[in-house]
């Protein structure tokens, strides 16, 4: 009884590591979608950073047609104004603010102009770059698309580990299990149970272990831990192996006895025929 509660903490230990290399696939996963879809995010921000680009160009656009329209409206009223002009105090300060005006129109109409080309531009760019984009995201799609049915199988097959995790750890002492449990730790990364090593050492530090925890181990009750590790030992699993020797062994030892009996019929004389016999002593 005592042995199968150790086999049973040792098939326990084989899922739990069963599913940390579920999980750990799992994670596996994360990588390898950032570099199937690494090309198109590529595109997707430059795409992105493009058209903000181009609305804050659009906005600027609409401001200096807004301030071109303005200059225009005040341009138009200063020549009105001109012509009224009472003396020439008022006319040259007329004249001179109605030359600062067409200045700032014309370097607003230039500022426009250069503007409206980099729109135009920045426009083309945004078009080869949705282009681009919908190119990568068509080439990237099956392969997602792969990696995600994949992914979903690794869960599955976690969550039928974690199944039988629990079915197997419900047949276990539940003190026996507190002591696994706090032996592999929050992370699940250390063993908790060993076998003994032919010459009696403990399988995970290979401390050697007393006689009497040996013959304990092998035939007691009582759950003995590593002293130097402090690992649940268990005693080995019966060698198959020597049994399947042992038939072979004999099977060759019967096939050797019927050769040798075959050998020994070969070899034995044959006996004179009597009337070979007579007949010669007839001639003599």
């Amino acid at each position: 009884m005592t042995q199968q509660r150790r086999t049973a903490l040792k098939e326990l230990q084989k899922l739990d590591v069963r599913i940390l290399d579920a999980r750990q696939r799992i994670r596996d996963f994360d990588p390898m979608f950032e570099e199937v879809e690494a090309p198109a995010l590529i595109l997707e921000g430059d795409l992105e950073k493009s058209r903000k680009r181009l609305q804050e160009m659009q906005l600027e656009e609409r401001r200096l047609e807004s301030s071109t329209e303005e200059k225009r409206e005040r341009l138009k009223r200063l020549d009105e104004r001109s012509a009224s002009v009472r003396n020439l105090r008022e006319e040259a300060a007329v004249s001179a603010e109605l030359e600062m005006v067409k200045r700032g129109l014309q370097n607003d109409e230039q500022e426009a102009f250069t503007l409206l080309d980099q729109v135009g531009r920045v426009g083309e760019r945004v078009a080869e770059l949705e282009s681009a984009f919908a190119e990568a995201s068509q080439l990237v799609e099956p392969r997602r698309d792969e990696l995600l049915a994949e992914r979903e199988r690794a869960k599955k097959d976690l969550e039928i580990l974690e199944g039988e995790r629990e079915i197997c750890a419900g047949a276990i002492d539940p003190a026996e299990m507190r002591i696994y449990d706090a032996i592999r730790g929050r992370e699940g990364q250390r063993a908790a149970v060993s076998e003994l090593t032919e010459d009696g050492a403990c399988g995970n530090c290979f401390g050697v272990v007393p006689l009497q925890h040996q013959n304990e181990i092998r035939h007691g009750d009582t759950l003995i831990r590593c002293e130097a590790c402090g690992v649940i030992l268990a005693a080995p699993e019966p060698v198959e192996e020597a049994a399947d020797e042992g038939a072979e062994e004999d099977s060759e030892g019967a096939s050797e006895d019927s050769s040798s009996d075959l050998d020994g019929d070969e070899e034995a004389p044959e006996a004179d025929d009597p009337t070979e016999a007579v007949e010669a002593k007839e001639d003599a």
